[in-house]
């Protein structure tokens, strides 16, 4: 069978979100594997030329890179949409909805997947009425320890634990940062596992959990991206049938937010054996410490490839 012809594949990677030296670690990556692969690969930013290349070149697929808003709030997928250019990811409304967390886990929830009881505030209702009524009203429902983080965002910037009421008005201010909408959400212990999803054309398939085990006890976004921060198990060390049901957790997020091609979906296992729905990542890190390419190269395949088959079945899907 001869081989399927090279494709001319656009890379996108850095932008402006505060997540912009991260997307260009994962660009380099997707397109360093993508090139291995035999395709012809344009790594770009998303500047203001960017959409006229597009429609003058027209590349075969389109492989979004960008962490944060300026690639997983759905805008920029819309515009792929409007150019009718294929893309690697989920659609324009189904990004939105995950990049939202505090809808995604109206979402996943109503699923029947479990994620930790919340509060949203915003910054104007924090300043408004007051730091001191506002978390006393949080606090009447949500004992510490809790997890304070905001609404949209990545790469754990933002985020902060917090074990007492002191602590909560900077955690609040430090989320406030990266986002109008902060939750401050019952915080679980447990094993922190990810379950990354792939679909080259056969059904979204769940690759072997990556146990996240960070040397400091908080997965931040240091521990994330400087090796030796963190020590990761892939496949997780989870029995089997536990594994199991925090697989087909994540495959029911997958498939309830509407996501497509490739996601990462986090989840915290308690002793019980729950697994609590975090969040999903649209577009997850790809980079030398990321969880989702530890995940494939414990399937025993490479990330190049994979990539690669993940842009072939975006255009194979094209633009419907």
């Amino acid at each position: 069978m001869p081989d399927a012809p090279a494709l001319d594949i656009v890379v996108l990677a850095g932008g402006i979100s505060h997540e912009r030296d991260v997307s260009l670690r994962s660009g380099r990556r997707v397109a360093d594997g993508l090139t291995a692969a035999g395709h012809r690969v344009t790594l770009r930013e998303p500047d203001a030329t960017l959409l006229a290349h597009l429609a003058e070149h027209r590349p075969d697929v389109v492989w979004p890179a960008l962490h944060g808003a300026s690639g997983e709030d759905g805008a920029l997928r819309g515009l792929l949409d409007a150019l009718a250019l294929p893309y690697v990811g989920a659609r324009s409304n189904a990004s939105g909805l995950a990049w939202n967390k505090p809808v995604a886990k109206t979402v996943v929830q109503a699923a029947g997947v479990a994620t930790p009881d919340w509060i949203t505030v915003t910054r104007d209702a924090f300043r408004e009425l007051g730091a001191s009524s506002v978390l006393d009203a949080v606090l009447h429902r949500l004992d510490t320890p809790v997890v304070v983080k905001p609404a949209s965002g990545g790469s754990a910037q933002g985020v902060s634990l917090v074990d007492d009421r002191g602590a909560l008005p900077r955690a609040l201010v430090d989320a406030f940062t990266y986002s109008e909408l902060a939750i401050i959400e019952r915080r679980v212990v447990g094993t922190e596992v990810s379950v990354g999803i792939v679909d080259t054309g056969s059904g979204p398939t769940a690759l072997p959990l990556v146990e996240i085990e960070p040397v400091s006890g908080d997965y931040s976004f240091e521990a994330r991206y400087n090796a030796g921060e963190t020590v990761f198990y892939a496949p997780a060390r989870l029995d089997e049938s536990l594994a199991a049901t925090v697989s087909d957790a994540g495959l029911a997020a997958h498939a309830v937010l509407g996501l497509r091609h490739i996601s990462r979906v986090d989840f915290i296992v308690d002793d019980a054996g729950t697994p609590w729905f975090l969040e999903a990542n649209v577009l997850p890190g790809l980079t030398e410490t990321s969880l989702l390419p530890q995940a494939i190269e414990a399937a025993g395949l490479r990330p190049g490839n994979v990539y690669a088959d993940l842009a072939r079945t975006a255009m194979a899907d094209g633009t419907d």
